[in-house]
């Protein structure tokens, strides 16, 4: 990483805040006066912090969240525009944490728990790729999302790979060349968001929605999830041959056994997570 910079928020507040409640992790972006943007500091505590829930395995479920009104407007514009300056106008600077931003983004695919995206007003630029990454997002009815690079000639290349990854090409060719936000509405019609909700209420959704996500194997979830992600980009008979070993190995984990028991004798089931 990078050296960090000086955050915008009040000096006795962090800007990566966390509370872990039955096994659910809700970390929020607390950058408001800086629209929540990923600065390099921020990016390098998000990095940290999964790192830690990875190897935490009493973490079922993570929620992130912003505090203010906007989610995150991307990148600390400047804190990069004061690179300039450097001897290779931020080259080395801007490869540095365009790459540690991705890492970032990569750890979110690669958790082995479910992560959700709380989306209350604008999400845009690296904060839209920050909620494609996730793998659920719930969106308030006043969210919404952009891609607005190519509005200061520059284009959302890194974002592009998120949103190209969660909704078609079509809908996604149209927020990157065009930079206009769309509603959450519309962004749950192409695929970007799982649910919408109240104003103000979707934290406490996500939440709902992590609960429910919890309450299953953890070890099906870690299987189920990588397994996804792998197979999306295989051939037909590949992605079958690679799902068909996936589905025999968990059918001999302990879970399986345990859950299938549990239906066929109607009561609940008791997870070990193996």
């Amino acid at each position: 990483m990078t050296s960090p910079a000086p955050s915008s928020a009040p000096a006795d507040q962090p800007i990566l805040l966390r509370n872990d409640q039955a096994g659910i992790a809700l970390l929020k972006l607390n950058r408001p006066q800086a629209r929540n943007s990923l600065s390099e500091a921020l990016i390098g505590l998000l990095s940290d912090t999964l790192k830690s829930i990875r190897e935490d395995r009493s973490i079922r479920a993570v929620v992130i969240a912003g505090d203010g009104p906007v989610f995150s407007a991307g990148h600390d514009l400047k804190e990069l525009s004061a690179r300039r300056s450097d001897a290779d106008r931020g080259k080395q600077y801007f490869r540095s944490i365009f790459s540690d931003c991705s890492t970032m983004m990569q750890s979110i695919v690669t958790l082995p728990v479910p992560v959700i995206a709380a989306v209350e007003g604008l999400a845009t630029a690296a904060g839209c790729q920050l909620v494609a990454s996730c793998d659920l997002v719930v969106a308030s009815e006043n969210a919404r999302f952009a891609t607005p690079g190519v509005n200061i000639g520059f284009f959302c290349s890194t974002p592009m790979v998120a949103l190209s990854r969660k909704i078609a090409a079509g809908p996604a060719m149209e927020m990157l060349l065009t930079g206009e936000p769309i509603s959450a509405q519309r962004a749950h019609e192409i695929g970007l968001v799982n649910r919408v909700v109240p104003v103000s209420r979707a934290a406490d959704e996500a939440i709902k929605l992590a609960e429910i996500v919890a309450s299953k194997s953890s070890y099906v979830q870690k299987v189920g999830k990588a397994a996804f992600y792998r197979q999306l980009d295989m051939e037909l008979p590949e992605a079958y041959d690679f799902t068909l070993d996936v589905a025999v190995e968990n059918m001999l984990a302990r879970d399986a056994e345990e859950g299938i028991g549990a239906f066929v004798e109607r009561r609940t089931p008791k997870w070990e997570d193996r």
